[in-house]
């Protein structure tokens, strides 16, 4: 079971703005996957490199379930997921950074009034180490060491977060860790192609539970790991748009009970995986 979104840490941590679109059909089946997201983060200055950092997010997830399925579908049509976080970060010594980051949520189908079945608390806190604009270094990095807790995870522990940069020369960078990882080749400093792995996923509450297989269902789940290809162009040193096109090597959409034991696994035909957007970042 993964949290939603997952890739929505890096994502607070470095982007002020971002419009994303993405799309999984199944050639093999008439379900389709669409999320439609936005993201908003305002940092304020509290004092020389400190600062606190107010943001938002939401996602619109659209199911269209066209298999034939022993149950009515159209309750899992739509999902709502929406975050408020906010983030405090502070300059240490030797270039390191730290931030603080909770994060409220609401996930749910949300065809009837709110209830706390719906309201999530996740939060983390980050070490982040930039020195990617360093000219006294011959491979500038950047080194982000983490932990998250979010609570629909369903583990009871906090998890690692880990992301490595590093510019190895004038044509290629890459990034490893957990979400997410890449290999980057730089046409120009404006162009840039990659190879991609990563995660996403989603977990929200249904508002009104159905029975399946003589089990009543509460949530709805979708764990993806994909890989492929991304594109970036850079209108400017903040604003880029890209483009990922990869196919999903594991694709796990499942109904659970009320406590988030697997009832029924819908569609999990692996298939092609579309991202696009734009985005502002630091």
């Amino acid at each position: 079971m993964l949290l939603c979104c997952v890739y929505s840490v890096e994502a607070q941590l470095t982007d002020l703005a971002r419009l994303e679109y993405s799309f999984i059909p199944s050639t093999r089946s008439e379900d389709q996957y669409t999320r439609l997201r936005a993201i908003l983060n305002y940092p304020i200055k509290i004092k020389d490199k400190d600062y606190l950092i107010v943001g938002g997010e939401y996602n619109r997830i659209i199911l269209n379930l066209e298999d034939d399925y022993p149950f009515n579908t159209n309750e899992l049509q739509g999902l709502h997921i929406i975050d408020m976080s906010l983030g405090y970060t502070f300059r240490c010594r030797n270039d390191w950074r730290l931030g603080l980051k909770i994060n409220p949520r609401i996930a749910s189908t949300l065809t009837s009034a709110l209830t706390s079945d719906d309201m999530f608390l996740n939060g983390g806190v980050f070490a982040i180490k930039d020195r990617t604009d360093a000219t006294d270094i011959k491979r500038p990095y950047r080194l982000i060491l983490g932990l998250t807790y979010n609570t629909t995870a369903g583990i009871p522990y906090p998890l690692p977060f880990v992301s490595y940069y590093r510019r190895v020369n004038d044509k290629w960078s890459f990034s490893a860790g957990v979400p997410k990882s890449n290999l980057k080749y730089f046409f120009s400093e404006t162009s840039m192609l990659q190879v991609f792995a990563g995660l996403d996923g989603y977990f929200a509450n249904i508002q009104q539970p159905m029975m399946v297989n003589n089990e009543l269902i509460n949530s709805i789940s979708l764990s993806v790991a994909v890989g492929g290809l991304g594109y970036e162009y850079c209108f400017t040193k903040n604003l880029v748009a890209y483009s990922y096109l990869g196919y999903t090597f594991r694709l796990n959409n499942v109904l659970r009970d009320d406590n988030r034991n697997e009832v029924f696994e819908l569609n999990d035909l692996n298939a092609f995986y579309l991202r696009t957007g734009l985005k502002f970042k630091i």
